[in-house]
């Protein structure tokens, strides 16, 4: 299986991941041809820089409102692989970067200037731009001569943008519009996203924790706390923690990214790296560097052998609560789509017996079933996680037994050998009520059916006494 890994340790732009991808081995050709076939009057630029003593590539998205970058020394773009030291030729030998407008307002422009940002930039002259509805937007990408593929992530991604404006402003989806050159950039961020991840074939895109930033930005409505309103809601329940000097460290544009990726968040996966990409952010920072790190490779034996998704924990501890009362909220948590629940004892202070609820369940489903534990239990804190979950590939299959039917479940390795399997409890209970007879007699029977039609199976039925 191929990996994806973004090291997202300061933050996420679009242009930082254009230059992840291109710096991992992304042809720059095919994200140039990606920009023209969007026909919006922009073009790439990519060159060296050095955040941090690292060296990472920048690159620009160049509008007829932009000034082409001037000044820096020819480079060549480096394929930075394992064992592979094939470059990649650049457009021009730039290496002043522009400064993007802020992406993703529908109807107000957000100031450049950012707290920690110490560059002179001037005001932005384009607050009086032509505006585009998120319709034409997405005329423009279905019109582009691209995969089907490309086109349709592209098109989630400002799907994605434009509910997120909708819900903060409270407006219509069909009034939300970006700024003409906001727009424009964030065609080509996302498109050429778009098109580089599909390059690269990646089967799971993962992410660690990320770093949204601090300080405030600056908008015609007045002055926010970063993330911004967007970005807050598109990263939905995405890990987020803040390090480093203040500033705007995920935009609107690359939470979007995340989203159109379906990127799962979790700590480095076994992988064997097979290259890595470094894409710059805007402008140097003290005490960190301001890069985007992709890592790309094989998964090892240890997660080939299971697919790769990520599963968060929550735990909290009780001790004045009843055992029935317990007992009913395990069962409402799992009704509202937990994998599992389950209660140990724990001594806590002061010599209390309490216990411990640990919940587990798809990152999505944290906040609900949060708000179920603090609803029904006498709990007033509880503490969560995101962690990596591997797990063999799963089927079921029933068999008919004297009694009924029983449903068996099937664990397979990726070669398609069968790992284990096991008759599902439920079926085997019902069964065993219904007709008043062991409930282990009615687990060997169904066992002993199903080995009888599995010649792989047998052997290690008839050896375990089934």
């Amino acid at each position: 299986m191929r990996i994806g890994y973004l090291e997202c340790f300061s933050g996420i732009s679009g242009d930082m991941l254009l230059g992840a991808l291109v710096d991992a081995g992304v042809p720059f050709t095919l994200l140039e041809e990606t920009a023209a076939a969007l026909n919006v009057g922009a073009h790439l630029h990519p060159h060296k820089v050095t955040r941090g003593g690292i060296s990472a590539t920048k690159v620009d998205v160049i509008t007829p409102h932009t000034h082409e970058p001037l000044g820096a020394p020819s480079f060549a773009v480096s394929s930075r692989r394992v064992g592979d030291l094939e470059t990649q030729p650049e457009s021009a030998p730039h290496d002043h970067s522009h400064t993007h407008e802020p992406l993703g307002a529908p109807s107000f422009a957000v100031s450049p200037r950012r707290v920690g940002d110490h560059e002179p930039q001037p005001e932005s002259t384009h607050t009086h731009a032509p505006h585009r509805h998120l319709s034409k937007i997405l005329e423009i990408i279905q019109a582009a001569p691209l995969s089907e593929s490309v086109k349709a992530r592209s098109a989630r991604a400002f799907q994605l943008l434009g509910e997120a404006e909708a819900a903060i402003h409270s407006i219509p989806i069909e009034r939300v519009h970006f700024h003409e050159v906001g727009a424009v950039d964030t065609i080509i961020d996302i498109v050429c996203s778009a098109a580089g991840a599909e390059f690269l074939a990646i089967d799971c895109w993962l992410a660690s924790p990320l770093n949204v930033g601090s300080g405030t930005i600056d908008c015609q409505h007045g002055t926010l706390p970063v993330p911004a309103p967007a970005t807050l809601a598109l990263l939905a329940d995405a890990p987020i923690y803040t390090a480093g000097p203040p500033m705007e460290r995920v935009t609107p544009t690359g939470a979007a990214v995340l989203r159109m990726l379906d990127v799962s968040y979790a700590t480095l996966p076994p992988m064997r790296v097979q290259s890595t990409g470094y894409g710059a952010g805007g402008r140097e920072t003290p005490g960190q560097p301001n890069v985007l790190r992709l890592l790309i490779g094989e998964a090892t034996q240890a997660a080939e052998q299971s697919s790769i998704e990520s599963i968060a924990i929550i735990e909290t501890v009780i001790d004045d609560s009843s055992p029935q009362l317990l007992a009913y909220v395990s069962d409402l948590l799992l009704q509202a789509g937990a994998w599992d629940v389950y209660r140990i004892a724990v001594q806590m202070k002061k010599g209390r017996t309490g216990v411990q609820i640990t919940v587990l369940c798809r990152p999505d489903l944290v906040s609900p079933l949060q708000e179920i534990l603090f609803r029904e239990t006498t709990t007033i804190g509880l503490h969560w996680r995101v962690e990596n979950k591997l797990s063999l590939e799963r089927e079921f299959q029933k068999v008919q037994t004297e009694w009924g039917e029983v449903t068996i479940k099937i664990a397979r390795w990726p070669s398609g050998k069968i790992a284990n399997a096991s008759p599902e409890y439920e079926d085997c209970r019902r069964v065993a009520t219904e007709h008043k007879i062991p409930l282990k007699e009615v687990m060997q029977r169904a066992m002993r059916t199903y080995a009888e039609g599995v010649s792989e199976f047998a052997a290690t039925a008839e050896k375990a006494g089934l």
